[in-house]
């Protein structure tokens, strides 16, 4: 069985810096022979991964952290309260050690004398639960390593499942992603641009006219394409259970399209809605729709109606080319700038298009051999 659901969403973005680079200023790429703006496929992952708070409960989420040892800790000693701080340390860094991950004394200004593991790993609460369940359990001074490896190989958390875990100590631990997510680009050229700011000391002298600090800011402008699939079949062989699964893709498509990276946010408050959603159910393997933009909009009185009667003729164009058009696709929508969508699918509500999204998903995992 194979099954992809793609979301493709073009968004309108005001002066913004979402996601800068090494020298502060906003990301971008080269497409198509011109400067697009660029939010990279990192910034809205972790975008939605946070956003995924508000729909589910924690118990179904992860952690991306190298203080495994002071979480396992924080467990250990609230299932044997008799156990000192330093006694539960020392057996949440054996735990980890048993299950595979190696851990090495953290820096102490930084990080309060506790250890860490040698780079980030991506643990599932309920993970990290049942092998502090483990180290407790075990015999004193030697963790069960195959109990402790069990417990890091079971449970995935939705986050876990969708973008996957990678370890470098031991290969069994690792977790596939079940999606994918493309950097976002601007449909069209966009130029760099510098705000100039001066901030005025509250407590200037009235005869002090210059201004307490100065400095620039730089930022950009755009109608972004944001395209993102899931791998429904590797996401219900890390989650195991046909609803689990359909919930976690309800969840991907709501946060996804919702979610936004948040940098710096205060200083532009450039927090949008998206201007259009647009999903689509394929059978047989995921399709990028980014070749709509490989010739840049060009910009009359906006680009968003430009980009959308953009995606609508390049989708039908490569269903029509490689014969593999999607089953399903539903849309959401605002305003007529957006009417050159139409002709892809039913336009319907946000909470709907979600609903019908795991809707089909359930029905296609329930009817699978």
């Amino acid at each position: 069985m194979t099954l992809h659901i793609d979301i493709h969403v073009l968004q309108s973005v005001p002066p913004s810096n979402l996601n800068r680079d090494d020298t502060g200023s906003p990301k971008t790429a080269t497409y198509g022979g011109v400067r697009r703006a660029r939010v990279s496929s990192q910034a809205w992952k972790r975008a939605t991964r946070r956003d995924f708070s508000q729909y589910l409960d924690v118990d179904r989420l992860g952690v991306r952290t190298k203080r495994a040892v002071e979480l396992l800790t924080e467990r250990i000693q609230t299932l044997s309260p008799g156990l000192d701080f330093g006694s539960a340390s020392t057996l949440a860094q054996r735990a980890l050690e048993a299950a595979g991950l190696k851990v090495k004394a953290g820096r102490k200004a930084k990080d309060g004398d506790q250890p860490l593991t040698e780079y980030l790993v991506f643990f599932s609460n309920l993970q990290l639960d049942r092998l502090a369940e483990v180290a407790v359990a075990s015999p004193p001074d030697k963790v069960d390593v195959k109990a402790a490896k069990a417990a890091l190989s079971r449970d995935h958390s939705v986050d876990v499942a969708l973008f996957g875990r990678m370890v470098a100590d031991d290969a069994n631990l690792n977790v596939d992603a079940a999606c994918q997510v493309a950097h976002a680009i601007s449909t069209h050229a966009v130029a760099t641009e510098f705000d100039y700011y001066t901030a005025v000391d509250d407590q200037n002298p009235a005869e002090e006219t210059g201004a307490g600090m100065i400095g620039t800011i730089e930022f950009d402008s755009a109608t972004l394409y944001r395209y993102a699939t899931i791998n429904v079949p590797a996401l219900l062989r890390s989650l195991g259970d046909t609803e689990a699964t359909a919930q976690a893709v309800e969840a991907f498509v709501r946060s996804f399209a919702t979610s936004m990276p948040t940098g710096k946010q205060n200083t532009f408050a450039n927090r949008t809605a998206p201007d259009a959603v647009v999903v689509m159910v394929r059978p047989d393997r995921p399709v990028n729709l980014v070749g709509a933009f490989e010739e840049p909009v060009r910009g009359r009185s906006g680009y968003m109606a430009g980009s959308c009667e953009s995606l609508a003729n390049y989708a039908v164009d490569v269903a029509e080319a490689f014969g593999s058009p999607p089953t399903d696709t539903w849309i959401t929508r605002v305003g007529s700038r957006t009417d050159g969508l139409a002709s892809l699918g039913e336009t319907v509500q946000f909470d709907d298009l979600v609903q019908r999204v795991g809707d089909r998903t359930r029905a296609v995992l329930m009817d699978r051999p």
